[in-house]
């Protein structure tokens, strides 16, 4: 198919009342998984590299980038290639010139006002380049190994009266927001507050971003989505699906030394991991 922009799939996905998945994208063999398997499914896809895979390449975002373009550009499937949880302004300066047409800038760790000013600096910078900008409001706890937040930890949940103004004040074209949800869960046992995604939904104009679905029933993931969650990450679920394959072989064979005898059943499991959430979706 092609490769194309984050803005058009989440838009068509809001417009058919269903949800597009993002996936994470660490090595090569997840954006070939990713895309075999949305090809599977039938489905478009986003690819996303996150600030943190930069990190584990040495801080360097050309060649993943180049790579995961190379397979989306390949991939039978509309996919686009997204910039995930980018705190570091050099870093988002640089999608542009890598092929992405999206961004997610996170300053949710900042107090409100400081958060409104980055992102609607990042807005700024987005838009003139003709990037979609998705934000986060609230708290998604879990990453970088901080723990899940409490339901009533402060900042564990979006206000959608904040959310609201948050959107008009940066000019944002989507919002993560704090329902319930937890990053790096290898559990799928996550209560979404379907309340508060209603309230949200009603109250904010942009699409809906929910981080953290890997912790996420199906039943759960189906509802939210329902309730007018558009853009679903998906990360560890990939992880652990790799990770059990990659133990399995290795401990049949103790003395195998061939990555590809490991990382093929690796990219495979990832695959039917993406074909399900998917088709879920």
């Amino acid at each position: 198919m092609a490769l194309v922009s984050t803005g058009k799939l989440v838009a068509e996905a809001a417009a058919a009342g269903t949800g597009v998945a993002a996936f994470n994208v660490i090595t090569l063999e997840h954006a070939e998984a990713i895309t075999a398997g949305a090809a599977a499914a039938g489905r478009p896809v986003i690819l996303q590299i996150s600030e943190n895979a930069v990190k584990f390449h040495g801080g360097r975002l050309g060649p993943i980038s180049a790579a995961a373009r190379a397979v989306a550009e390949l991939a039978s499937v509309d996919v686009a290639l997204h910039l995930d949880h980018v705190e570091s302004v050099a870093l988002l300066h640089q999608a542009p010139e890598h092929g992405f047409s999206s961004v997610m800038f996170d300053a949710s760790t900042l107090p409100y006002a400081e958060n409104v000013a980055a992102t609607r600096a990042a807005a700024e910078f987005c838009h003139e380049h003709g990037l979609w900008l998705e934000s986060e409001l609230g708290t998604v706890g879990g990453k970088d190994g901080a723990p899940p937040l409490g339901a009533h930890a402060p900042g564990a949940r979006t206000d959608p009266a904040e959310a609201a103004a948050y959107v008009a004040e940066t000019g944002v074209d989507a919002l993560a927001v704090a329902v319930g949800s937890s990053h790096a869960m290898t559990s799928r046992d996550a209560a979404l507050d379907h309340d508060l995604i209603a309230a949200l939904r009603q109250a904010v104009t942009v699409p809906l971003v929910l981080h953290g679905s890997s912790g996420v029933g199906d039943a759960e993931l189906r509802r939210a989505v329902t309730g007018g969650l558009v853009k679903v990450n998906i990360g560890t679920a990939l992880n652990i699906a790799a990770t059990g394959a990659v133990r399995e072989v290795l401990s049949g064979d103790p003395k195998l030394v061939d990555p590809r005898k490991y990382l093929r059943p690796a990219r495979d499991a990832m695959s039917a991991t993406v074909r399900h959430f998917l088709t879920l979706l």
